[in-house]
């Protein structure tokens, strides 16, 4: 039974997720969910490394008390294959579908070309409307570096498709360069998600791409997660990341760091 610090909690509508990319090496996946339900997370977020076999999976969530209320699926399969997605989707019981990256060759160069991309995710987003789904973009740190102009893509991403939501992953705004808080405050309505990673300190972290356990590192998440309490309608807040070499240290420590932030 849930405490009531608990209960408030759930009926704040807000949830602690977990991005399964961040275990894709720690398999099998029945060990890794039972691993995230008993340390209380309640949701996680699928890849494509999970969609294989949809029912089986789904089976396995039930059993470990997780839902999957978002996922990614790649620019291919939401523009040439949405009926695939959609199938995925209801099965697992993602109604947040998010588009999470574009390979480097794919990367438009100029402000015309990122707008250009930007009305694609559009006419996804209207796709996923008419059927029921929510639709985002996941930002990396690319989109924030400036174009010749002075821009930068995200700024025409959001721009060329004023309908579609954002997750923002904090920690690439960060490794970007660029302090988050600015684009939280002017682009609360838009992130409908949030991904909570955290960056090591210099000469730390080698072995794991420079990232940390999450508030474990230098990112200052409890002001910034109050920003984004406060100033989104953000729901999952989804714990990520990229190379872990302990997945259930960082599983442990993170969520227990974001409660002490619920807590404050």
């Amino acid at each position: 039974m849930m405490g009531k610090a608990e209960q408030g909690w759930a009926g704040s509508g807000i949830a602690w997720s977990f991005q399964l990319y961040s275990a894709r090496n720690f398999q099998p996946w029945d060990k890794v969910l039972d691993l995230l339900g008993g340390l209380g997370y309640r949701e996680v977020e699928g890849y494509g490394g999970v969609y294989d076999e949809p029912s089986s999976f789904r089976s396995a969530l039930d059993r470990n008390g997780l839902a999957m209320p978002s996922g990614h699926f790649g620019i291919e399969a939401l523009e040439g294959d949405f009926d695939g997605v959609r199938a995925i989707a209801d099965t697992l019981g993602i109604r947040l579908l998010i588009c999470p990256y574009l390979e480097a060759g794919q990367r438009p160069t100029d402000a015309t070309g990122w707008h250009a991309f930007g009305e694609r995710l559009a006419k996804v987003g209207e796709t996923a409307k008419r059927h029921g789904y929510d639709f985002a973009w996941h930002n990396h740190e690319f989109e924030f570096t400036p174009l010749a102009d002075g821009s930068a893509p995200m700024q025409h991403i959001l721009a060329a498709a004023p309908g579609m939501g954002w997750e923002m992953d904090v920690a690439w705004v960060a490794r970007g360069g660029i302090d988050p808080l600015p684009w939280i405050a002017r682009h609360g309505a838009r992130i409908v998600a949030v991904h909570v990673k955290d960056m090591a300190g210099p000469g730390k972290g080698l072995d794991e791409d420079g990232w940390a356990d999450v508030g474990h590192g230098t990112l200052g998440w409890p002001s910034l997660f109050a920003a984004l309490r406060s100033g989104t309608k953000a729901r999952h807040y989804v714990m990520e990341q990229d190379n872990p070499n302990d997945i259930g240290r960082f599983a442990r420590r993170s969520i227990e760091a974001a409660k002490a932030w619920r807590e404050a």
